[in-house]
């Protein structure tokens, strides 16, 4: 990763090449499409798209929904691994830094495979395997038979003292919250390192403040799932520092009044990027509507900053959301499909 950090950024080169990228991406008429497709449909329909090549390397060792969900993640980790191949200089560090959320993906997936006794190769196959680790790293991390290895394992990552601190309560509770909410905030702690306060409306002021838009994104989903399951939770133990909306001591005291915590969003900077999601929250069940209509407004928020800076790291962020969105869609109508659910309940679950 050195030196693929040294010298310059090559913007023109690799906003170019996401364009290009982000225009296969698929389209409401996909969508319509594979709503109505039982999931040997949905599967024959991916193979003559872009993911033929994930479908058929796959397709002798799984089938339907299996085989759906795992060239979904293949097909991913391509594509992110093509931006860190384009990127140079410090666009290539900005890349690598976000992409390491898919090393909580799969630290998260590993956790969980071996929590609920999951066989080797299905948490192999749930990995997305993008992000910082190498493939002897996953591999090492796959082939641990407990909780407690996997923690060992981890010892000189970003993830070591999060989950060194949590695995007590894991092992107290028996529920793998802890140790899931540790990964995250591990993840979240490090997406700002090495950037400072930077000159404003420069590339690095604008990774700085989408950085901050999904903290801040992330902290307001986290209330309002505590603020409504009515837990005996302390919202602080899932505050995620570097962020622009809230203080850990404000969310702690704005999660016992959700009127007063929407009324804060609604007077934020990203009061009008949000008027959807948070008219939705009149719904006292639509807190799932309300989850996507964040991810919605923080793919509209990164694509403002783009319009903002064309050449610099946000339309690849951008990219990287609308990628995940599509991923996630899909992944949705398979599972819906699979389950017997009506169209219009596979819509309700769609990201828009």
């Amino acid at each position: 990763m050195s030196v693929k950090t040294e010298g310059s950024s090559n913007y023109e080169y690799v906003t170019a090449r996401v364009r290009s990228r982000r225009a296969k991406l698929f389209d409401e008429d996909d969508y319509r499409k594979l709503v109505r497709m039982g999931p040997s449909e949905i599967a024959r329909f991916m193979e003559e798209t872009e993911y033929e090549a994930e479908m058929n390397a796959l397709g002798a060792r799984h089938s339907g929904i299996d085989l759906v969900e795992y060239a979904l993640n293949r097909n991913l980790a391509k594509h992110f691994d093509d931006l860190l191949t384009w990127s140079d200089g410090p666009l290539y560090g900005y890349v690598a830094n976000y992409l390491r959320k898919f090393d909580t993906w799969n630290v998260k997936t590993v956790i969980r495979g071996i929590y609920t006794d999951a066989d080797r190769e299905s948490i192999q196959d749930d990995l997305i395997r993008t992000g910082e680790f190498s493939e002897r790293s996953l591999d090492r991390l796959v082939d641990a038979t407990s909780i407690e290895e996997v923690v060992d394992l981890l010892e000189n990552t970003i993830f070591a003292d999060p989950l060194n601190e949590a695995f007590s309560d894991y092992e107290s509770q028996d529920v793998l919250v802890p140790l899931e909410n540790a990964v995250d905030r591990a993840f979240y702690s490090h997406l700002m390192d090495n950037i400072g306060t930077p000159e404003p409306d420069t590339p690095t002021a604008l990774y700085r403040e989408f950085l901050q838009a999904e903290i801040d994104f992330r902290n307001v989903r986290n209330a309002l799932r505590i603020a409504r399951s009515n837990a005996d939770i302390d919202p602080a133990a899932y505050f995620m520092d570097g962020g622009r909306l809230f203080r850990a001591d404000e969310l702690r005291q704005l999660v016992s009044n959700t009127d007063e915590l929407v009324e804060r969003i609604r007077e934020s900077t990203y009061g009008d990027d949000l008027v959807e999601a948070l008219e939705s929250l009149e719904d006292i069940d639509s807190l799932i509507q309300f989850e996507h209509a964040l991810d919605t407004a923080l793919l509209e928020y990164s694509e403002k900053l783009s319009n903002r800076y064309p050449l610099s790291v946000c339309p690849v962020l951008s990219y990287i959301l609308a990628k995940e969105r599509e991923t996630d869609n899909i992944r949705a109508i398979a599972r819906g499909r699979e389950a017997g659910l009506s169209v219009e309940e596979i819509e309700e679950e769609l990201r828009a």
